[in-house]
């Protein structure tokens, strides 16, 4: 009954303390206030995610796990309550120079936890403080080594060697940094204006890149179609010199086997009966058709002494044909053959081609 009674008072003294007693870290400030500290009541319960350093007899005993805790009165004493959530820090706005000369003012978000009560409470007087001077003189000194364009370009590294550098020099406080954020960065308002002004310059250079690049391609696909139809308009007139070379070549073939075929029913003709006179009528016809055009052509005539004795000339032609053909027929037929021999193929007709 008795330790009933004590447990009840224990956890009514405890709420009391708990409720007056602000947090280790207060979140509107962001700072860490001196807290009174519960008061040992022999039964302790601890609440989730905090850590209780208890000393005896003004030395460190033991860290009060979350639950169910006994403490001895008088001897131990409750010394630092210690928060084992993440923790948000609110790094105030400072100034800072880049490499190339421009001053900054910048702000940051730091987020910690605390991994090891121990280090916290005894390695040192103010972690709150120790780690946020830690933060602002780490960022000072990593923007310090990059220039302006860079610190805008490059800031998820910047924020990553800002927790690195302060987790080195934290761990002896055992206190964790997870990560650091920039907030806002501050320029002045020349050097704002002067990056306006070069962020315009670089718009307008790409513009006119841009530009002279489209006049490029334009002047190179005007020039390739020109290409082309010079290729396309060369290659139609070689098309067609080509056919006009074959149609006259077909045409010098087809007239030629026309002249042979003529020049094989003429010498059938001649060897049939009354051929001799048949040729003497038309060579008479040729001779006066060709006399009655001498003065057609051109002004100079040659005329023979006895023009107008048509009858001599007749007979004289006749007189010559007569003398070719008092050759024996054998000796015709085979002129006539040795003829047919020497004249190329395409003269010669299909009949002749397979008689021979």
């Amino acid at each position: 009954m008795m330790l009933r009674t004590l447990c009840r008072r224990s956890a009514a003294i405890l709420q009391q303390t708990q409720q007056s007693a602000p947090r280790l870290w207060v979140t509107p400030a962001q700072q860490r206030w001196a807290s009174t500290l519960p008061m040992n009541t022999v039964v302790l319960f601890v609440p989730q995610q905090e850590a209780w350093v208890v000393e005896r007899m003004g030395r460190y005993h033991r860290i009060l796990e979350p639950g169910l805790n006994f403490l001895i009165p008088v001897l131990d004493k409750i010394r630092y309550v210690q928060s084992l959530k993440e923790i948000v820090i609110d790094v105030p706005e400072q100034s800072a120079v880049s490499l190339d000369n421009v001053t900054l003012q910048i702000d940051g978000v730091l987020y910690l936890r605390i991994l090891d009560p121990f280090k916290a409470s005894y390695g040192v007087e103010d972690p709150e403080y120790a780690v946020t001077q830690l933060a602002q003189t780490t960022m000072r000194s990593e923007l310090g080594k990059l220039t302006l364009d860079k610190v805008f370009r490059e800031r998820e590294s910047l924020n990553s060697n800002i927790v690195h550098s302060i987790n080195q020099a934290s761990d002896d406080w055992g206190i964790r940094c997870l990560r650091y954020e920039i907030k806002d960065i501050h320029v002045p308002p020349r050097v704002k204006e002067s990056m306006q002004m070069q962020v315009e310059a670089e718009r307008k250079k790409r513009a006119t890149v841009l530009e002279s690049e489209g006049t490029r391609e334009s002047a190179i696909n005007v020039a390739e179609g020109r290409k082309q139809a010079q290729i396309l308009a060369s290659e139609g007139e070689k098309a067609e010199q080509i056919n006009k070379a074959a149609g006259e070549a077909q045409a010098i073939v087809a007239k030629a086997e026309a002249k042979a075929k003529a020049i094989h029913l003429l010498s059938d003709a001649l060897t049939e009966q009354n051929g001799n006179a048949a040729a003497s009528l038309s060579v008479a016809e040729q001779y006066v058709s060709a006399f009655s055009n001498l003065a057609k052509q051109t002004n100079t005539i040659l005329l023979p002494s006895n023009t107008g004795d048509i009858t001599g000339m007749v007979t004289q032609a006749m007189t010559i044909y007569s003398t070719l053909a008092k050759t024996t027929p054998a000796t015709s037929v085979e002129a006539a053959q040795v003829k047919k021999e020497e004249l190329p193929d395409f003269l010669v007709s299909p009949e002749e081609q397979r008689t021979q």
